[in-house]
């Protein structure tokens, strides 16, 4: 057995916050309007020593939240309000990917890997009064375990606890067990190397038992958790509102009284509303106004740590891109260098793999394939097709910025330009965000698709298990891709404790990939944030969402 101190979990990304402040004279900020979010402007209170602070903190962001029941969602705007509201048994250490307690203080592992023991943090309850216990733990892993729970309502989906712990024929995990009140055990069919970095991830936060059975189908519309901040008001496309808990068991935070989420999806106007005062920190600023942040005085810029993947997807259930040898066409016809230079400011680099070349198992050796447009036709006429395709392709472009995509449909527009080369003709699509998501779920109405990935643990597994195994289509492969030989070597790579061997598994599978073409991977971006100049306390990380638990504006 191991206990928390003595288990070796090498943090595979391990990286520090970059916080950069823009040179000048010091500044407090100014308040928030009274038109941010629909609220009132914020109060501050006395620190002590004649300094205040807000009480209220405001953040900008591109799109909404698609549900506040993280478990059913894979995206990260969810991720970032359910992690100010639930949690989970581990936490990743700011700025890192490297795990430490949370609502558990301490775990086990069997030698045979097959059993993981938490042992929880006492006297935790939930915002609604109710304990926070080993029951509470095994009634949301069985929740999302089985596939009968009446837990699950109408058209919900627990697709991440399917990617990072196996469908309902392949689960890693057995059993769940509340051994105490404090004591929870996890029994697993198979050994999984990357467990315990699952365990720590936002979408395995841990809800009330009593609120899900009392609200049922409408909890997802309102979260109870054991968080820093209580969910009090959702405007759809617009605001949603938090409060702090005030019975929160880490003492002193969360250091906000309120925080209000708001979702502006332009980058300019949400910079300009920055500036104006009626946000204190926003995400996705676009690389070209990072020179306009520097040069203003009352601004931070704030670099997150570069771990994602933006990329070209090919629908598989479609013609042509069942064929392979059209998919690496594709990938020829694609400029990365001059997407970078024209929508990232420099602040991306190509994409070669699935995976950035942090991770472990990254495959150095894998070309990419060059720009080449006579060659992207000569592949095109071996397929069959010497003048492009017989219909108008559909292309779906996200319509809000990501970390990894700050402008889609830009990118888009530039990609419709360079297949017209080849005779391909394309019509550009972009419905709302949630819309977007459950369209490329489907796979009915997009033929290729823009879209990215954060990571969310560190682990490899993490990038290519989800996005592209074939366990994952109908969850997050949204190019429908079917490899048995990537299945099987995703598999080997999942239960092998050894980090070598998984590293050469894993340079195995980029090979496999790369060769099957089913993506065009366009770029590893470095998103850029900006915030006031009195924000602290805040540690982006690189998983795309953090706590705010800590950020106090002074």
């Amino acid at each position: 057995m191991k206990n928390w101190k003595s288990a070796a979990l090498s943090s595979v990304l391990v990286m520090s916050m970059v916080l950069t402040a823009c040179s000048g004279s010091s500044g407090t900020g100014a308040s928030a309007s009274p038109n941010a979010g629909g609220s009132s402007s914020p109060s501050t209170g006395s620190t002590g020593g004649g300094s205040t602070k807000q009480s209220t903190i405001i953040v900008g962001r591109g799109g909404d939240t698609s549900s506040l029941d993280v478990s059913i969602t894979t995206d990260g705007e969810s991720a970032k309000v359910a992690q100010q509201i639930t949690e989970t048994l581990l936490r990743y250490k700011e700025g890192t990917t490297e795990v430490e307690p949370n609502l558990a203080d301490s775990y086990e592992v069997a030698a045979d890997g097959l059993s993981y023991t938490f042992k929880l943090h006492p006297g935790i309850k939930f915002s609604d009064g109710t304990d926070f216990n080993a029951e509470a733990v095994a009634f949301n892993f069985m929740r999302w375990h089985d596939p009968n729970s009446p837990y699950k309502f109408a058209e919900d989906s627990f697709d991440y606890y399917n990617d990072m712990f196996g469908s309902k024929d392949n689960r890693v995990i057995k059993e769940i067990k509340a051994v105490d009140s404090l004591t929870v055990q996890f029994i697993l069919n198979k050994p999984q190397a990357p467990f315990l970095q699952n365990i720590a991830m936002t979408f395995f936060g841990i809800a009330s038992p009593t609120a899900i059975k009392e609200k049922k189908e409408k909890y997802k519309e309102n979260p109870v958790g054991t968080g820093p901040f209580i969910f009090k008001e959702w405007k759809r496309n617009d605001s949603i509102t938090l409060e702090k808990n005030a019975n929160y068991w880490r003492k002193g935070l969360p250091k906000a009284d309120k925080l209000i989420i708001r979702s502006i999806p332009d980058n300019s106007a949400r910079l300009s509303a920055l500036r104006s005062g009626e946000l204190d920190l926003m995400e996705d600023v676009n690389p070209d106004d990072a020179k306009t942040v520097e040069g203003d005085a009352t601004l931070q810029k704030i670099l997150r740590p570069s771990f994602n993947i933006g990329y070209l997807g090919f629908n598989q259930k479609k013609k042509p891109f069942d064929n392979p040898k059209v998919r690496v066409a594709l990938n020829y016809a694609v400029d990365k260098n001059a997407l970078i230079k024209a929508f990232f400011g420099g602040m991306a680099i190509p994409a070669v793999n699935t995976m950035p070349p942090s991770l472990l198992g990254y495959n150095k050796d894998i070309k990419d394939y060059p720009y080449d447009i006579e060659k992207a036709k000569q592949l095109l006429a071996e397929a069959g097709y010497p003048n492009g395709f017989d219909r108008e392709l559909v292309f779906y472009a996200m319509p809000v910025p990501r970390p990894y995509m700050p402008n889609a449909k830009k990118v888009a527009e530039t990609l419709q330009a360079e297949f017209a080369k080849l005779g391909i003709k394309t019509k550009i699509e972009s419905p709302d965000w949630a819309t977007y998501l459950q369209d490329l779920k489907k796979g009915e109405k997009d033929d290729i698709f823009i879209i990215g990935w954060t990571g969310d643990n560190g682990d490899p597994d993490n990038f290519l298990y989800p996005l592209l195994d074939k366990d994952a289509i109908g969850s997050n492969n949204y190019a429908f891709y079917s490899s048995d030989p990537l299945h099987e070597v995703l598999q080997k790579a999942q239960s092998n404790p050894d980090q070598k061997q998984r590293a050469d598994l894993y340079m195995k599978a980029q090979e496999i990939i790369k060769a099957d073409a089913p993506w065009v991977p366009l770029v590893h971006s470095t998103p850029l944030l900006a915030a006031k100049k009195g924000l602290k306390g805040y540690a982006p990380s690189p998983t795309g969402s953090e706590t705010y638990m800590n950020i106090v504006i002074e």
